[in-house]
């Protein structure tokens, strides 16, 4: 967002790694979720969150994978709280275990970074018949928000810190179905583009924040709701796509942002005092930007919720 790299506002650019970005940010006494943490942008948030002292709790699909990722963190940083759970957001039945397990434990629930996501993927259903890319990237972590809301109420009023709900998103909302947004026709095969249908999915998770800050300043909860572009990060999420795999190889670390560098933007809304009760907003190398006339669209967010709601039921 800030030309060739200047720091913006905050004081922060593209090149801020996640810790510099939260230097000196004392997070002991601190719960968080991260879901996706065994690879990429997830790995190093949970990583960086484990070093400011926060207690971290990653969902993954992948057990024996997230185990290894938890014992590198360990062996980095020994003092570091870290917890494995299994999570996969594609499927309601595992959102709902996942949350009953959190839940029944009594656990305080600080900082929840949906973080999580597939992209560009071939038209598939879920387990719960949803287009596969809507359904992990949004409709899992709407279900998994709602389930931990009460959770997160409780801990910021028992703790009298701040809750932040931090939903990982994409500039890739601006690229979405020209003839308007019509949530109702995911599961339409017929002219289905992958990478139209994944930036539906990341306009979901922008609208989903914005809605949910909305509503919890109507509930006068101590939760923030904000919203991010990460950058373009040679992650898995992009080498694992035959199209860009070819120049993600050949010109990756000059082109692409790092892991590091990636994880920034979420690492500042889950921890950062410079955004304390700043809620509903869309954030891009550590700044505030500006979304798409589609991405504040205070009906479109309501139609979703709707939508939404409708779904998981």
């Amino acid at each position: 967002m800030w030309f060739f790299g200047s720091k913006g506002p905050s004081g922060f650019s593209c090149y801020s790694t996640a810790e510099e970005v939260t230097d000196g940010i004392d997070g002991t006494g601190l719960t968080a979720i991260v879901t996706g943490a065994s690879s990429g942008i997830g790995t190093e948030t949970a990583r960086v969150l484990a070093l400011r002292g926060v207690h971290v709790i990653m969902g993954v699909r992948n057990v024996a994978t997230g185990t290894v990722v938890k014992d590198t963190i360990v062996k980095e940083i020994p003092a570091a709280k870290v917890d494995v759970l299994e999570l996969d957001l594609s499927s309601m039945a595992s959102v709902k275990k996942f949350a009953s397990d959190i839940n029944s434990s009594g656990r305080a629930l600080n900082i929840l970074v949906n973080n999580a996501g597939v992209m560009g993927i071939p038209f598939t259903l879920s387990k719960d018949n949803i287009e596969l890319q809507f359904a992990t990237n949004h409709i899992g972590h709407f279900l998994l928000t709602n389930l931990l809301l009460d959770a997160m109420k409780r801990t910021a009023h028992e703790s009298g810190k701040e809750g932040r709900i931090v939903n990982v998103s994409s500039d890739f909302h601006r690229i979405s179905y020209h003839e308007g947004i019509r949530f109702d026709k995911i599961n339409d095969q017929s002219g289905y583009n992958s990478y139209l249908a994944y930036g539906q999915s990341k306009l979901a998770n922008l609208l989903h924040a914005n809605e949910l800050a909305r509503q919890l300043k109507e509930d006068g909860a101590e939760i923030t709701a904000n919203s991010l572009h990460p950058g373009v990060v040679a992650t898995n999420i992009i080498r694992s796509k035959s199209i860009f795999a070819g120049i993600v190889n050949k010109f990756g670390k000059y082109v692409f942002r790092n892991v590091q560098q990636g994880a920034a933007t979420t690492c500042y809304l889950a921890l950062n005092p410079q955004v304390k009760g700043i809620s509903g907003e869309y954030f891009v190398d550590c700044n505030l930007a500006k979304a798409s006339w589609r991405g504040t669209d205070v009906e479109l967010g309501k139609k979703l919720w709707d939508f939404s709601m409708n779904l998981v039921k």
